[in-house]
């Protein structure tokens, strides 16, 4: 009897351990076959903190920003598209990527890029984790011309791709789709480019959730708010009393400090260049609209759809801008707050609505960020480092960054510029052609260091110039580097 209980026993031990076993597998199986989350990108081109580019987008603001966390330290590792886009895809820096401004011999979608960064960016990583990968809108400056592989190039990772042959335009331009060239004219309802990609991120959206049980990473780049600033027919007329903000240093001239190209223009500025600014500046916001009514359809569609809550969206741009600032009409390529300061907000899984980081982030976090999310990790080859732990808001320890490069390589065109008679002798700059003022010279190279901490702000920059060897410079105080 005494053998039978203890026989009894171990068989009821084994069942137990056995159903154990199969509950732990179980249970393990659930977790790792619980779908990641979708990821929604947001790239707007030259939108600025500085002069107010967020003011405009009310919708973003309440739909992204109040529903998640809005971060008031990121900044573009390069003040310039093309090379700032490098560094968004792969998470390095430009020393990296090798592409240091927006032309095909800096390496801008050249066959250097392609064969070697571009095999190794988010869309490739998270592609390999399983997500469905989408892309519409702006690529790079270079992108889809003849000497950059025309069209038919498709960068890996893509699975469907809708990507704009060149830079920002609102009318008039050829989409790569899927590598055959799509072209479109100047009729609104079928090709303003904005409403375009609006379009087509929703056609997907709509076929992804009936047909799709993978995750998704969309990226959607709108030519908004870059130049040449053409709003939709119906904000045409918004924001007409507005003038672009007289604060900082706008319409201040910029002093032996700064480099000789932040110096030469006339200061103060003549009335019809601070007339041509205002325009500008409200064309910069009625393009953002747009814009707003993307994001505000796309999170309606996925609260529709009951995936919002499943869905991380970040909002961001490329770079900042300037309008006046030092006296420099309209552009970018400087290493001031209002070039490299830029918006970034996100909603998502785990993230509390309305929060605030201070912490100091960058372009270059955004590919390791979404990477980890996907759930492959953050990776080590990556120089920028994951968000997750900010947005979930684990602490984060003093590890965290205090300091991060800024780059550039100056553009500038092979001939003189015969209308301009200080630089009829030269072929060393660039970007000349609102009344001969540059903004962008060869010699518009630098290399800066910045460092923030509860109590200084120190920016250090060294510019390659021809005449001085090097220009080492201190910029301290919000009020320089403004």
């Amino acid at each position: 009897m005494a053998l039978t209980r203890r026989c009894c026993s171990a068989m009821i031990i084994e069942v137990y351990l056995l159903c154990l076993c199969f509950s732990i597998r179980s249970c393990e199986n659930s977790i790792n076959d619980e779908k990641p989350p979708n990821i929604i990108l947001i790239l707007t081109d030259d939108q600025d903190i500085e002069l107010g580019g967020m003011t405009p987008m009310v919708k973003t603001k309440q739909l992204i920003g109040d529903a998640g966390m809005t971060f008031t330290n990121m900044f573009a590792t390069t003040p310039l598209c093309c090379p700032s886009r490098g560094s968004i895809l792969t998470g390095n820096y430009a020393h990296n990527t090798r592409i240091v401004n927006n032309s095909l011999s800096g390496n801008c979608s050249s066959e250097a890029w392609q064969q070697g960064p571009e095999q190794d960016t988010f869309a490739t990583r998270v592609k390999n984790h399983g997500y469905k990968t989408f892309y519409a809108g702006k690529y790079m400056n270079q992108y889809g011309k003849k000497g950059a592989g025309g069209v038919q190039h498709v960068p890996p990772g893509w699975d469907q791709w809708h990507a704009l042959v060149g830079n920002s335009v609102y009318y008039n331009y050829t989409l790569s789709n899927n590598g055959k060239a799509e072209i479109h004219k100047d009729d609104y309802k079928t090709d303003y480019l904005t409403d375009v990609i609006h379009t087509k991120a929703m056609e997907f959206l709509k076929t992804h959730t009936k047909l799709g049980s993978d995750p998704f990473m969309l990226t959607l780049a709108p030519p908004a708010c870059h130049q040449p600033f053409t709003p939709a027919p119906q904000y045409a007329s918004k924001f007409s009393s507005l003038q672009a903000p007289r604060n900082g240093s706008f319409n201040k001239a910029a002093g032996n400090a700064k480099h000789w190209l932040v110096q030469q223009p006339p200061n103060p500025m003549a009335n019809d260049t601070i007339k041509l600014i205002d325009q500008y500046f409200r064309n910069r916001w009625r393009t953002l609209l747009s814009v707003d009514d993307m994001v505000e359809d796309i999170v309606n569609f996925l609260d529709d759809a009951k995936i919002l809550n499943d869905t991380y969206i970040f909002y961001t741009s490329d770079n900042g801008y300037h309008l006046g600032q030092f006296s420099l009409p309209y552009d970018k390529r400087q290493p001031y707050e209002f070039d490299i300061r830029v918006p970034l907000m996100v909603r998502g899984p785990g993230i509390k609505g309305g929060t605030v980081s201070k912490q100091l982030v960058l372009t270059i976090d955004l590919a390791p960020t979404f990477v980890d999310i996907a759930g492959a990790g953050a990776p080590s080859s990556m120089d920028g480092i994951s968000m997750k732990n900010i947005l979930h808001g684990s602490k984060v320890d003093d590890s965290w960054r205090s300091d991060f490069l800024v780059e550039y390589d100056g553009e500038y065109q092979e001939k003189a510029y015969p209308s301009c008679p200080q630089y009829t002798n030269t072929s060393m700059v660039a970007e000349c052609d609102y009344k001969c003022i540059c903004e962008d010279a060869k010699n518009n190279t630098y290399t800066c260091e910045r460092y923030r901490d509860a109590t200084n702000d120190i920016m250090y920059c060294i510019f390659e110039d021809s005449q001085v060897l090097c220009i080492l410079v201190c910029f301290r105080s919000s009020g320089v580097l403004q």
